[in-house]
């Protein structure tokens, strides 16, 4: 028997090599080949035909009618607020997240939901119907009209959703669906790719929304081939630790609204709950200010959230140790530089641990400035004033950069609480504005003034 020839193909671009290497001659990724059975080429006599196809109408953009996108709500706020208002016809889904991370339990909610405005299915490869039905009644959805589909091939996936034309369909996952058409197993990267393609030219041409559920890497990333995350509409992650009862729902691709959103949700023995005020969750609750704590305010799409930042400075070796969570490591020795250069503070021989309280992960500079000031509340062992926030971004000569839409941020602060503000002088707000008031607000250009400002709050 002849032995089936095999091709090695690139998990981030798709690109092809006929032998292994160690780096993809696509796009430069490095130990991302995997070998997979090659497919059989094509006939000349389909290629023939497809030669002859006739190409669509060419138009302008001015000719061409632009009208908003039609959402369905899916009756849980986070996550709506996350696809940029709801589900929109047509569109393909991608959610990706750790196991038990609670992916299946959300979807599960908002298809019950969206069942009294429309027709829903569940496509279910990773249980029966029976442990489906189990979990809803688990869930509190007992008497739920979605229609469950136990199945793995794609071709009668794809029969169904022309024969039961839902407005919806959850498939869970798409690691676990096949083609007939192709002879590499569930899962690989061929598998992957075919089914999503073919599940998305469905969703576009008869207008049903889909949701695709992906399995991730060790690495965090979504499994399969980098090539799935171009073909859908909108790409989420879900975050967390299973050890925690809050989950973040984040968006990284949405063609039909904002990216960088974030849904934020609380698991509970009834399922998802979103959570309307998150700054709660992310800041500490001390009876007393502590020494090394300082809270910021940082955006997440378009939602202001109050997250506390906590560094611990202690006596450390010859080599001594840099260590965050939530935060850059490499900005944090560049940030322990500028502060020894232009404010003095010397932390040389000192561990510096700096932690995002609540797991969030801060990826904005404008966490600069509080990260600084609670490393120097830390190493001078007295807190921060009761109520008091920092933002801003600091650059290698010493300045307090501004952070963008700060009047939000301000808002956000002085809504909830909080008395006094170190902020970039570009982000003060004008003196009429009584928008702040409770709010003392000390607006600084450089690291210098701000460590001034703290030590005269003392």
């Amino acid at each position: 028997m002849a032995r089936e020839k095999t091709l090695y193909v690139c998990n981030e671009c798709g690109g092809t090599s006929a032998k292994w290497l160690g780096k993809c001659p696509a796009c430069g990724a490095w130990n991302t080949l995997i070998e997979t059975v090659a497919e059989p080429a094509a006939s000349s006599r389909n290629n023939r035909f497809a030669s002859l196809a006739k190409t669509a109408e060419v138009a302008t953009l001015g000719e061409i009618e632009a009208s908003d996108f039609a959402r369905t709500p899916t009756g849980q706020d986070e996550l709506d607020r996350v696809l940029g208002g709801g589900i929109v016809e047509g569109g393909v889904v991608l959610i990706g997240g750790d196991p038990g991370i609670g992916k299946s339990t959300l979807l599960l909610q908002a298809l019950d939901a969206l069942s009294a405005q429309g027709r829903t299915l569940y496509v279910t490869g990773e249980e029966s119907g029976a442990q489906v039905a189990l979990r809803a009644r688990r869930l509190g959805l007992d008497g739920s009209q979605v229609q469950v589909l136990a199945e793995i091939q794609l071709e009668k996936i794809l029969h169904t959703l022309e024969a039961a034309k839902p407005d919806i369909a959850v498939i869970d996952s798409i690691q676990t669906v096949y083609s007939d058409q192709l002879t590499s197993a569930p899962g690989s990267v061929a598998q992957v790719r075919e089914c999503a393609a073919h599940l998305t030219r469905a969703a576009k041409a008869s207008g049903v929304a889909i949701v695709l559920v992906g399995h991730v890497t060790k690495e965090g990333a979504l499994a399969g081939p980098r090539v799935l995350e171009h073909m859908v509409d909108t790409v989420l992650y879900f975050e967390g630790d299973t050890h925690s009862s809050f989950r973040l729902v984040r968006a990284i691709k949405n063609r039909f609204g904002a990216v960088n959103e974030i849904g934020v949700f609380a698991m509970t023995e009834k399922g998802l709950k979103g959570v309307s005020n998150p700054s709660a969750i992310f800041l500490s609750q001390h009876s007393e200010p502590v020494p090394g704590s300082c809270v910021m305010v940082t955006l997440e799409g378009t939602r202001p959230m109050l997250v506390e930042i906590q560094a611990l400075v202690d006596t450390g070796g010859p080599s001594p140790r840099r260590l965050s969570v939530g935060l850059d490591r490499d900005r944090l020795a560049m940030l322990l530089a500028v502060l020894h250069r232009h404010a003095g503070v010397a932390c040389m021989d000192q561990d510096v641990f700096v932690n995002a309280v609540g797991g969030v992960h801060i990826r904005e500079p404008a966490a600069d400035l509080a990260v600084m000031l609670a490393i120097t509340s830390s190493l001078r062992g007295k807190p921060l004033p009761k109520g008091f926030i920092a933002f801003g971004e600091v650059g290698l000569a010493g300045e307090v950069r501004p952070a963008p839409r700060g009047q939000d941020r301000l808002k956000e602060a002085a809504k909830l609480g909080f008395k006094v503000a170190v902020v970039p002088k570009a982000n003060a707000p004008k003196k009429n504005d009584k928008s702040f008031e409770g709010l003392t607000i000390y607006p600084v250009d450089r690291i210098e003034e701000a460590m001034q400002v703290v030590r005269g709050l003392d």
